[in-house]
């Protein structure tokens, strides 16, 4: 067997269907598109959302909540997850990156949930109340950057 050889498996390929090639064709005159109307001309049809002339969905039913767009949305990243990091090491967000902790390149806040066992540089965009004074109690550094 080589390359040359090699071919689909039987039946997994079609021509593709040919429309308005005439009569005998079977799909010939209007091409399958039936008879006058929107749908039948070239580049017809409607938008998505379109019901016709009715008040869309989207327009019937109420506004409802409030987007805020000045959020800052982080990546929390919990006190027993910096347990894999060795003692006194610096963990920032290349380090947390690494370890599969967190996505590149999006802002990451550090919470208090677990427990720290040793004493570590944190790095990161914020940190929980509960979070600073655990890292500061194991005698640690809680390092904002930006």
């Amino acid at each position: 067997m080589d390359l040359s050889s090699l071919k689909p498996a039987p039946g997994a390929r079609r021509n593709r269907k040919r429309v308005g090639r005439g009569p005998g064709s079977g799909l010939g005159k209007t091409a399958g598109r039936g008879h006058k109307g929107q749908r039948s001309r070239s580049g017809g049809g409607s938008k998505p959302g379109y019901e016709g002339g009715q008040m869309p969905l989207h327009r019937r039913l109420p506004k409802r909540g409030f987007h805020n767009p000045a959020r800052r949305e982080y990546q929390p990243v919990n006190l027993d997850r910096l347990a894999r990091f060795p003692e006194g090491a610096t963990v920032d967000l290349e380090a947390l990156a690494t370890a599969g902790l967190i996505r590149a390149g999006q802002p990451v806040k550090i919470l208090g949930f677990g427990e720290l066992p040793h004493r570590l540089v944190v790095q990161a965009h914020a940190f929980s109340a509960a979070a600073r004074a655990a890292i500061e109690a194991k005698g640690g550094q809680a390092e904002v950057v930006e």
